[in-house]
């Protein structure tokens, strides 16, 4: 161990794009990623908002949509300054750090979906008690159950990594510090990590599937007990959103993570957490807000309610104004 350098920093190699195109990707993913800080502000506020807005699965909605924020802002800002740098490095700690809020964001989302998956099951399975079933005690604790949860998995998996030791070599072939990576750059012994990724990491992505899984099926055998168009109608409006959601983020996750290629797995790996990183985030604002009825209400009322204020401000000041010069 004695000639071993400690590793201060890392080197992104970030993606395979040719030079002559880096400017145009370039400006391609500084408009995904304002669109994605645009799109989950948007749903915030207007849960925030508007009062129509104030139920639990709004409530569930807007941490998923923060979670998303977040999530993409982890990676997107140092790859858009790798881009343009000549020497796209990332200190140690840094690194550290950026792997630490992707597993929580990450993981976050993934309960997120669990939680929300749960909610419908009440609405359709038992309407009757649904306000009573999904209290703002029991909504409060389910966010923060799985905000607790997601923080102790990836401090034990950011834990295990600042143990390990780097030495030579320190190019991590990725556009941000994933942990498979930097487990492959490690000289220290990765088995402890190896199985927590294994046990842990599998269960956070198992488990939380599994949940939805199930509380789906209870809402198909629900609906197929009473079966009516506008029953199914009503589930399909209910639940189309979310599905749509899981279906694309655990989409990416399978085809990421079930489905290795033996050849270029390092392009497709690259390209796969793209998706995962940046377009999923993205997307989720639009599905919510083109396949919802009470998204596009609330967007009208609160732009409505703006157009009015902004007329009433701006017919002040005019008056105020004219009865300063004399005028009135």
């Amino acid at each position: 161990m004695g000639n071993q350098s400690i590793v201060s920093e890392f080197l992104l190699l970030g993606l395979p794009i040719e030079p002559d195109q880096r400017a145009l990707f370039y400006a391609l993913f500084l408009a995904m990623y304002l669109t994605t800080i645009l799109g989950n502000l948007l749903i915030i506020l207007l849960i925030h908002l508007d009062s129509q807005l104030h139920t639990p699965m709004y409530f569930f909605l807007s941490n998923l949509s923060f979670s998303d924020l977040c999530f993409s802002s982890v990676t997107m800002p140092e790859l858009l300054q790798n881009m343009q740098s000549q020497l796209p490095s990332i200190p140690y700690t840094g690194c550290l750090t950026q792997m630490y809020f992707f597993m929580f964001f990450g993981e976050l989302e993934s309960f997120l979906l669990v939680v929300m998956a749960y909610d419908r099951y009440v609405a359709i399975c038992y309407p009757l008690h649904y306000s009573t079933i999904m209290s703002p005690k029991l909504c409060v604790s389910l966010v923060v159950l799985s905000w607790v949860q997601t923080t102790f998995n990836a401090l034990l998996h950011t834990l295990l990594m600042a143990r390990l030791c780097f030495c030579a070599d320190n190019v991590i072939p990725h556009f941000f510090c994933d942990m498979s990576a930097l487990l492959k750059l490690s000289c220290s012994d990765t088995r402890v990590n190896e199985l927590v990724i294994f046990t842990i990491g599998g269960l956070t992505v198992v488990i939380p599937f599994l949940l939805i899984i199930m509380s789906y099926a209870r809402i198909l055998s629900s609906i197929l007990k009473v079966p009516s168009s506008g029953g199914i109608r009503k589930a399909f409006s209910t639940c189309g959103s979310h599905l749509s959601v899981v279906s694309l983020f655990y989409g990416i996750i399978i085809a990421l993570y079930l489905c290795p290629l033996a050849n270029n797995s390092t392009v497709k790996d690259t390209v796969m957490s793209m998706m995962y990183t940046v377009v999923t985030p993205m997307l989720n604002p639009f599905i919510y807000s083109l396949r919802n009825r009470d998204m596009k209400g609330a967007l009208g009322r609160v732009f409505c309610k703006k157009i009015f204020f902004v007329n009433m401000l701006v017919t002040l000041v005019v008056f105020t104004y004219f009865y300063s010069v004399g005028v009135l």
